[in-house]
């Protein structure tokens, strides 16, 4: 009997959860902010409930207004090192961090996430981001983000760098023989000698090759040079959509795009960001919504909301309508369209929109019960609008702690989510093959 297929299910780490309230919340522990054991936790529960992964996003700045307001309201904690220290303390669930190919060297990051795979036995993932603000390219010696479609370019070329250095040692190139004096076979352990428009890098990777050949690589842009990038490298994709018609859209259109690169739909597992609030009763999970947006201060709202589309909206009053955008877009445009879409669509005013924002800055927000959380998860899934799910509590500690007790028995319960783990590694869990040699023809 062919076993049913089940949904994948990433955690989406962030500090008291992905409302932009949040951190007010009664129950947020704005205390532990920094606190290790607080992360530990949160993550060790994750594994418990046998999650394929947790990941953690990165942002390079923060404006004095949105310190004030809690825009990192992560901690700022960097995802490597946390991830580097969650490591000891778990041993089957999967750890992506996000890394910008925009502000850092192909060498370094290559090395840092081959030894995050090695700590790990197998279990890295890298979110590759090119960034999109003025404000974080500021704080690497630039005075504005270059255009989106050069960021992309440096994008790939880093990418292929990363890819070549992981492919530097042979798979058996380690030989670890003391007798003979030889700790390598120098003869499967290559330069790559790489001269491009953006970086040149001699290489070869100082480590060894680790447990899954290389991290798996994840990817978030939703545009169409994104969907092409992540059609090319990616293993998963992070997207936002705010309807599952949207979703069904971007599915059919990224498995398409992948099989340009001669990728199956199965090398390709598309997670859409989900952002539940959970109750006993729709009701209550509407109430616990409600006190949420209560808390969310509209000042803030909307200067985050300028940054996303990149104009100036404080001017516009909250009760009108979305003014129109700006037609050339240098920072998130995927983010941007999905914004203005979103706003034209439901015929939103700006205060309306801000709400909708709020809980997951347009991500799928939903309040309901377990069973009609469950029941929604489950129709994305069977309607080919997600592989699984970018799991985002509004609220970190109870709003997760009701998924897993409530919701993800209810997937099991019909046979849409695992009961153990069957393997050690994040591509194992994620039903991709350890990568033993890269493709030197066309992407690997």
């Amino acid at each position: 009997m062919e076993k049913k297929k089940q949904m994948h299910l990433n955690l989406f780490l962030s500090g008291m959860g992905h409302h932009e309230a949040a951190w007010r919340h009664p129950s947020a522990e704005i205390d532990r902010i920094h606190d290790f054991s607080y992360y530990k936790e949160i993550v060790q529960k994750a594994e418990a409930a046998k999650l394929d992964s947790i990941f953690l996003a990165d942002r390079y700045s923060v404006s004095k207004i949105g310190a004030a307001f809690g825009e990192f309201g992560g901690g700022g904690l960097e995802p490597l090192t946390l991830l580097s220290a969650l490591s000891a303390v778990t041993s089957k669930i999967g750890l992506i961090a996000t890394v910008s190919t925009s502000f850092n060297e192909p060498y370094n990051v290559a090395r840092r996430f081959s030894s995050l795979d090695h700590i790990s036995k197998g279990r890295a993932g890298w979110n590759v981001i090119t960034s999109g603000t003025d404000e974080e390219a500021q704080n690497f010696s630039l005075q504005q983000i270059p255009p989106h479609s050069e960021r992309y370019l440096k994008a790939e070329e880093f990418m292929d760098i990363a890819l070549k250095l992981w492919d530097s040692w042979e798979e058996d190139a380690f030989i670890g023989d003391k007798e003979n004096g030889r700790y390598a076979d120098s003869s499967k352990v290559h330069e790559i000698h790489h001269k491009g428009t953006y970086f040149s890098v001699k290489g070869p990777l100082n480590s060894s090759r680790s447990p899954q050949g290389r991290p798996v690589i994840v990817q978030a842009g939703s545009s169409k040079t994104g969907i092409g990038f992540a059609a090319k490298y990616a293993d998963a994709i992070f997207t936002a959509q705010s309807s599952i018609e949207d979703a069904q859209m971007f599915y059919k259109a990224l498995k398409a795009k992948a099989l340009e690169f001669r990728r199956t739909k199965e090398e390709t597992i598309v997670l859409p960001g989900i952002c539940p609030v959970i109750g006993r009763t729709e009701e209550e999970a509407k109430e616990k919504q409600a006190q949420l947006h209560e808390l969310a201060d509209p000042e803030y709202g909307l200067i985050q909301l300028s940054k996303r589309v990149g104009a100036d909206l404080t001017g516009y009053p909250l009760d009108g309508p979305l003014p129109e955008l700006p037609a050339v877009i240098q920072g998130h445009k995927s983010r941007t369209q999905l914004i203005s879409n979103l706003a034209g669509k439901e015929q939103l005013t700006i205060r309306q929109l801000l709400q909708r924002l709020a809980g997951g800055r347009g991500h799928f927000t939903l309040a309901g019960t377990a069973v009609q959380i469950a029941d929604e998860l489950e129709n994305w899934f069977v309607s080919e609008a997600a592989d699984g799910f970018n799991i985002m509590p509004q609220i970190m500690s109870e709003g997760f702690d009701a998924f897993v007790h409530q919701v993800i028995p209810e997937l099991q319960r019909r046979g849409l989510f695992r009961h153990e783990y069957e393997s050690g590694t994040l591509r194992g869990h994620l039903g991709l093959s350890a990568v033993k040699k890269m493709k030197r023809q066309g992407i690997r």
